[in-house]
């Protein structure tokens, strides 16, 4: 289990190293593939509500006096560590004592994080950079990963808004996809492919922020209890959230508290240690059945931040089509 405040606080990540990186070697074959699991992001992609909009502004093609160089720069706002697809930072996340109602100032100073640690130590000034518990204490990830197609073993293109993949889907995408002897390691990276995906770069399927299929908390429990060091989706929320959720105009799905509507959220960051990728594109991989891989990750050092853009890569091979039954 992970350590308890006050001892060093890292999270799965703790596993990242020479064995994780050993395990890797035997997917850098002959005949694998480079798999490039983010979305490209512009000024029309998607954006997700909680975070501010990305927006790009390109300068004009410069020179410098004297010299034969010309270059082009560019700048770009919004919130870097919350949009695009991006792995969230432990200190994302924290937990009250008590719900807030909304009104008057939300009490900071009651929050706690992962590992217990209050807020006097992860965000001791509520407007400045966490000091405990950042993106930029994440090392660069490198180590073996698994995905489970849950849209593929449901039969469908795309689960539906609020389908929780719970744990006995997790078992059963396991035993399908004769993953269930090798189990999920620690330190594994563990992607789950709902379809969702698609959304993104085509309005045909629709708005892709409103709702979402998503892992149910005791799902989350499932896979935490192999001590993953990131689950990530190609969905917007890994929570799965109702049409008119976000709204207030239903309840979240039956198998999240009202009080806590985003408690795989929760139970990853703030009790597990298990970092989280959202916005994967991962239709690529679970279309050549690349069930096992060497995955890399690399965060950006964003100093005190809660999450990073990141542009996750899987090396693996592509397996024959499964025959039909």
């Amino acid at each position: 289990m992970p350590p308890s405040y006050p001892d060093d606080i890292r999270g799965n990540w703790r596993y990242i190293g020479p064995d994780t990186w050993t395990r890797c070697a035997p997917f850098l074959s002959g005949g694998a593939r480079c798999y490039d699991l983010a979305h490209p992001i512009d000024d029309t992609a998607p954006s997700s509500p909680f975070a501010q909009p990305l927006s790009f502004e390109f300068g004009s093609t410069q020179g410098i006096p004297g010299t034969l160089h010309a270059g082009n720069l560019e700048t770009v706002t919004g919130s870097l560590g919350q949009q695009g697809t991006h792995i969230d930072a432990l200190g994302h996340f924290g937990v009250l004592k008590d719900v807030w109602d909304g009104h008057g100032p939300l009490p900071a100073d009651e929050v706690s994080y992962f590992g217990g640690l209050p807020q006097r130590v992860v965000k001791p000034d509520p407007h400045g950079r966490l000091a405990r518990l950042g993106i930029d204490e994440v090392p660069p990830l490198l180590s073996t990963g698994i995905l489970l197609d849950a849209a593929g073993y449901h039969g469908v293109d795309e689960l539906p808004p609020g389908f929780e993949i719970t744990e006995k889907d997790l078992t059963a995408m396991l035993a399908r996809q004769d993953l269930l002897e090798r189990g999920i390691l620690p330190g594994d990276v563990v992607f789950i492919h709902t379809g969702w995906g698609r959304r993104w770069s085509d309005a045909r399927y629709g708005a892709y922020y409103t709702s979402g299929p998503g892992l149910s908390a005791a799902g989350a429990a499932f896979l935490a209890a192999s001590e993953p060091v990131v689950v990530g989706l190609d969905n917007p929320f890994t929570d799965p959230v109702n049409d008119g959720q976000l709204q207030g105009a239903s309840a979240p799905p039956a198998g999240m508290r009202t009080d806590a509507p985003f408690g795989t959220h929760h139970f990853n960051l703030v009790e597990a240690g298990v970092l989280q990728i959202q916005n994967l594109k991962l239709d690529d991989l679970a279309r050549d059945r690349v069930w096992l891989f060497a995955a890399i990750v690399v965060p950006l050092a964003l100093r005190g931040a809660s999450g990073s853009i990141v542009r996750p890569v899987a090396i693996g091979t592509p397996r024959p089509a499964a025959r039909s039954r």
